[in-house]
């Protein structure tokens, strides 16, 4: 059987599918002539993360497909109730990014409170003849440990943002329609382990008592951050967004950030991905990554012998 890993696959994933059997392709195939790539060569199992779409008029048009996987959560890219009334699996990995996205959530965070992202803008530019006075700029930084944090969406991801932010002193918020309490361990390098009894707050209370707010939530068709949302937080609280684009409404956000009612964001994911507005792009306040939050040595590999184990399993 053969496998197409066309937005790539972790080495350690194409060795486990040829162990088992499965002859992996791994050339990237531009969209438009994917549907010709799939026939000519009789695949049956198509990889995707987020660059390639998978709807509809190709699931119809490529009758050897067996499978569709997703190398991540979300998978609003594919078409996968039409897929699957077709007979086709649809797969994905939900748990291999989370540590990721979660590390990538604090980048941000440290970034905003000490202002690095528009520090390494400046020092290169003026470091040498205006040092005293970005020293002073830069001065006014704030700690994260015994400030609140607010997730919105208290899934895998949103979970292991909470045990970052337990592990360095920082009070926890929580929101999710489908969680109302849990346990949640942590595991400490010796082998200790504390656990943390959290219980789901509403939104609004979450808005108004965090000092920083974080989404992990799949994408939606409305905002779940607005004007509205906005002022019902804290003055000069950080927001980050490392889950989808269109959940957060960028023209509120440049507003607030504008009357510092957001001191800074961070931001992974844009409304119009792949071409931010220009007016994101270039604020000072916010710290800017281009949909990486998956994209680390370690979840790769996850990724990659996660699809790799679904696909010996239901194919074989």
């Amino acid at each position: 059987m053969k496998v197409l890993a066309n937005d790539g696959i972790s080495a350690s994933g194409v060795q486990k599918l040829e162990q088992g059997g499965f002859e992996v392709l791994n050339t990237k195939v531009a969209q438009e002539q994917l549907v010709n790539f799939i026939n000519e060569n009789n695949v049956n199992a198509l990889l995707v993360r987020s660059a390639t779409e998978v709807r509809k008029e190709l699931i119809d048009a490529c009758t050897s497909l067996r499978l569709i996987g997703r190398g991540g959560v979300g998978m609003d890219n594919i078409d996968v109730a039409h897929a699957k009334s077709k007979g086709i699996h649809v797969i994905n990995t939900p748990a291999a990014s989370s540590e990721s996205v979660a590390e990538l959530v604090f980048a941000h965070l440290f970034s905003g409170v000490r202002y690095l992202h528009d520090s390494n803008r400046n020092m290169p530019l003026e470091g040498d003849s205006k040092f005293k006075q970005l020293k002073k700029s830069y001065g006014g930084g704030s700690e994260l440990r015994g400030k609140t944090i607010g997730i919105i969406g208290f899934g895998r991801i949103g979970q292991a943002t909470a045990k970052i932010a337990l592990g360095i002193g920082m009070k926890v918020l929580f929101t999710d329609s489908n969680i109302k309490e849990l346990d949640l361990s942590l595991d400490f390098y010796n082998g200790q382990s504390l656990t943390f009894h959290l219980k789901s707050n509403s939104l609004d209370d979450v808005l108004k008592r965090s000092d920083f707010l974080t989404l992990h939530v799949p994408a939606q068709k409305e905002y779940i951050i607005g004007a509205q949302e906005f002022s019902k937080m804290k003055d000069g609280v950080g927001i980050i967004n490392a889950s989808r684009g269109g959940t957060v409404d960028e023209v509120a956000l440049v507003d607030a950030l504008e009357t510092g009612k957001v001191a800074f964001a961070g931001l992974d994911v844009y409304e119009s991905e792949p071409n931010p507005e220009i007016k994101i792009l270039m604020h000072p306040k916010i710290s800017l990554t281009p949909h990486i939050g998956a994209a680390t040595n370690e979840a790769q590999d996850r990724i990659g012998l996660e699809l790799a184990d679904q696909i010996i399993e239901l194919l074989q």
